[in-house]
């Protein structure tokens, strides 16, 4: 189910909200939990026990490995948790992949193939793996205790606004919100959090969804045919909608937990006024971000290891790793090895001299290499992802393939105001105070109800009018 379908919006939504408010304290986590079973196995009803054993087991694994007495016993049960989370990754996500790779391989020594049936992948797999995994070293590492209550367990992994795309929220984050998120179910709370989710809704289907149109006319057609023009704005189409796309997800996710009383973390923070890719990654999905640095980066020495060789052999695998994580392909890899190369050439000499320069100055390096960075995230193959780049900078003038519309100007002019605008120090507060900021007279009550009925209103008018509503991390 997608937040931004008809079903969410009109059924579900309305529904759940109306039944939480009204239930006893007692009644609202399992209400949610219920709630966001049914949320997921809408879209996978198979998959659904996957993520409910995977749970149960879990749970039972890791209170033993906190109360056992040997570091010994802890390991191996640390180990076997890990093994069980991954093991289950790799089978959906990777084995495929491993395959096909293996499969060429073979058959460049004339071997016969395997052969194996496409495997279905869940929904959203990737974020709750990678929040079991936090749970399971967290309480490892004993930063925190494990839960009592497995139903609290479960709803931590299963609760349905953070479910099928993040941001992916650690253990520890929210461990103690589980038990007391509902002393926090203000007015306040409920009205901010609407507006959030309001105007998440609104980046996704008001600009998201129309970029995506022209994206995919470009990237759906024959590379070799391109036009300069085309092939620009399929591009620049793609780099609006992946952000409006993921950060609208991440915005209804926050509002809906903040209905509910729960504060889930940031997401995004205007990425594309990054002066560097160093900058960028710390503006871009920050909570993957931490996720790597906390259990990737920094178990491997982080900056704390003896040669810079060493401090670039860290940083090149890890984004290699971020890569992978995104998708079961090269050019998701290539893409990582990308973000990598850049964030190592600013480190090893760069980034003092983007810091000497004026932020737009700055911004005018790093926005084109993330540009560039997210042809070969999209592209289905390298000599597509080549192709299209060559045609970007053949100025040749065969036949458009793309035709923008006015839908698609309006939503462009809204797509670089709303990416940009946070260069201005005012339009910073402003955002600030809308996206964080707190209620304190009735007129403010009125303005953010009313605004947000209204961006709900538009959206769902604009929904009922578009067959086309995609949702990119749901590949992921």
């Amino acid at each position: 189910m997608v937040f931004s379908s008809i079903v969410f919006l009109v059924y579900f939504l309305p529904l759940f909200f109306l039944i939480y408010f009204l239930l006893p304290k007692n009644w609202k986590n399992p209400f949610i939990l219920i709630a966001s079973i049914i949320f997921y196995s809408w879209g996978g009803p198979k998959f659904i026990f996957v993520i409910l054993i995977t749970t149960f087991l879990d749970f039972f694994i890791v209170r033993k490995m906190y109360y056992a007495d040997k570091k010994k016993t802890r390991t191996l049960l640390l180990i076997l948790s890990l093994c069980m989370n991954l093991g289950l990754l790799f089978y959906f996500k990777y084995f495929n992949f491993f395959v096909d790779n293996l499969n060429s391989l073979i058959s460049l020594f004339g071997g016969s193939t395997i052969q194996v049936a496409k495997i279905l992948l869940p929904i959203g797999i990737s974020f709750y793996t990678f929040e079991t995994l936090t749970y399971v070293i967290d309480v490892y590492r004993r930063i925190h205790k494990p839960l009592d209550n497995f139903w609290e367990y479960q709803l931590y992994i299963i609760l349905f606004p953070k479910l099928i795309a993040g941001p992916i929220i650690r253990y520890h984050d929210i461990a103690d919100q589980i038990k007391d998120h509902v002393n926090h179910e203000t007015l306040e709370n409920r009205l901010s959090g609407f507006l959030r989710f309001s105007i998440g809704l609104g980046k996704k289907v008001l600009i998201a969804n129309t970029m995506a149109v022209q994206a995919d006319a470009m990237f759906y057609s024959d590379p070799h045919t391109l036009d300069t023009f085309s092939a620009w704005i399929g591009v620049i189409a793609y780099t609006f909608q992946i952000y409006f796309d993921f950060s609208g997800y991440s915005d209804m996710a926050i509002g809906l937990c903040r209905m509910m009383g729960f504060k889930i973390n940031e997401n995004f923070n205007n990425p594309y006024i990054s002066g560097s890719i160093t900058e960028f990654w710390r503006r871009w999905h920050i909570t993957l971000g931490n996720w790597m640095r906390n259990y990737l980066y920094i178990p491997l020495g982080g900056n704390r290891v003896g040669t810079r060789s060493r401090l670039y052999f860290n940083l090149i695998l890890v984004f290699l790793f971020s890569g992978l994580w995104h998708g079961a392909a090269w050019t998701f890899v290539f893409w990582g090895a990308y973000h990598g190369f850049f964030l190592i050439i600013e480190r090893a000499f760069l980034l003092k001299y983007l810091e000497r320069l004026p932020k737009f100055i700055s911004v005018l390096y790093a926005f084109p290499v993330v540009l560039f960075g997210w042809i070969f995230f999209r592209a289905e193959t390298f000599s597509q992802a080549l192709i299209i780049i060559q045609h970007m900078f053949a100025f040749n003038s065969a036949p458009q393939v793309i035709h923008p519309t006015n839908d698609f100007n309006f939503a462009l002019v809204l797509a670089i105001v709303f990416s940009f605008c946070a260069l201005l120090k005012t339009a910073q507060q402003w955002q600030d105070k809308i996206f964080l900021g707190t209620f304190t007279r009735p007129t403010n009550y009125a303005l953010a109800g009313a605004v947000s009925l209204g961006l709900c209103l538009i959206a769902l008018i604009w929904i009922t009018g578009m067959s086309y509503n995609p949702f990119i991390y749901f590949r992921f």
